[in-house]
């Protein structure tokens, strides 16, 4: 009888981890709230003064993506211990894949470090110069709001009323392909750019001639880092509609690599409007086809776009985002507390 209570009691106790578990997969901004919070509280009266701002700052919309000087808490002046709890706060904010590529990109710093030790850019190289800022105060329910920023890594987070949004969001990398060394080959972002390689080389003659919307790539994602996304006066490309069910399915496989660098709740979001879009998205090239030279894509929804860009450094030099028309820095939701509050 004992032992059968003890049984049921392991089960049960079982059941509530897996519970739990599921719980907190799906929960991400109370995943994000815990996290930020125990990163707060590690820091001196110095730091959280670097650290925090005001959810109204204006620093909240201040993003980019190059090396400048940056307001914030760089890995830098953290503790051991300090910079466990960060990264712990970036793990939430990203799936596997997402962390993988952003301490991939993180750690190509110190390649163009040495790279560059023959032909110095005057750029400051180094892996430990991403910046954390928290806006607000932490909270499930709450309004509030975090960045993680540096070179090549650009993460905006929203929290409001229990919904998560996390755009606009940047990765890149430099090299696109480390072509020597110990780490010889190592790409950070493979997917975002053999998928739309993929994509364009499946397009006929016909198809192909309305997608390339210039010979020459731009120097850069036309978007830069601008506070609101829009493009002006840019040819849209081919319509999903008028691409064939394979090349549809290879579409939705490159934005779902987008989509996927972020825990479930936000991943789900983009799903979903990749899903609303259906054919009503256009995609764009510039540039040549083939691997190594300079190029460009995008793929514009009504509700969002993905830019990319290969050009720099001799086409190894990679920028890529994903903007939401009406939902960067959650301005959406944001728009929406506010209305049902007054």
């Amino acid at each position: 009888m004992r032992r059968t209570i003890l049984l049921r009691s392991l089960l049960l106790g079982a059941v509530m981890v897996l519970l739990t578990s599921a719980w907190y997969r799906l929960n991400t901004p109370a995943v994000m709230s815990e996290t930020a919070r125990a990163l707060l509280s590690s820091l001196t009266p110095e730091q959280s003064k670097k650290a925090t701002f005001s959810m109204s700052d204006d620093e909240r919309l201040n993003w980019h993506f190059i090396p400048r000087p940056r307001k914030g808490l760089p890995i830098k002046e953290m503790t051991q211990e300090q910079r466990h709890l960060a990264s712990a706060l970036l793990s939430a904010g990203l799936s596997q894949r997402g962390f993988i590529k952003a301490t991939t990109i993180m750690s190509l710093e110190e390649v163009l470090r040495i790279l560059e030790l023959t032909r110095p850019s005057g750029n400051v190289r180094d892996p430990e110069l991403y910046y954390f800022s928290i806006f607000g105060e932490p909270s499930e329910k709450g309004m509030w709001g975090w960045r993680v920023e540096g070179h090549h890594v650009a993460l905006n987070f929203t929290m409001v009323n229990g919904k998560v949004t996390g755009s606009p969001n940047f990765f890149g990398a430099n090299p696109r392909q480390i072509l020597e060394g110990p780490r010889k080959g190592l790409r950070a972002l493979p997917l975002e750019e053999d998928l739309a390689r993929e994509l364009l080389l499946s397009l006929d003659a016909g198809q192909r001639k309305i997608a390339v919307v210039s010979a020459t790539a731009y120097k850069d994602i036309l978007t830069g880092a601008s506070r609101t996304a829009a493009l002006e006066g840019q040819p849209s490309g081919l319509a999903a509609a008028k691409m064939n069910s394979k090349q549809r399915e290879i579409l939705e496989r490159l934005l779902e690599e987008y989509a996927n660098n972020f825990p479930e709740q936000i991943a789900q979001a983009r799903l979903d409007m990749i899903k609303k879009a259906g054919a009503n998205m256009h995609f764009a090239w510039a540039g040549v086809a083939d691997e190594g030279g300079p190029h460009y894509y995008r793929v514009q929804a009504p509700a969002f776009l993905v830019e990319y860009d290969c050009t720099q450094n001799e086409a190894n030099h990679i920028h890529s985002v994903w903007r939401d028309f009406n939902g960067d820095f959650g301005l959406d939701m944001l728009a929406e507390h506010y209305k049902s509050s007054h």
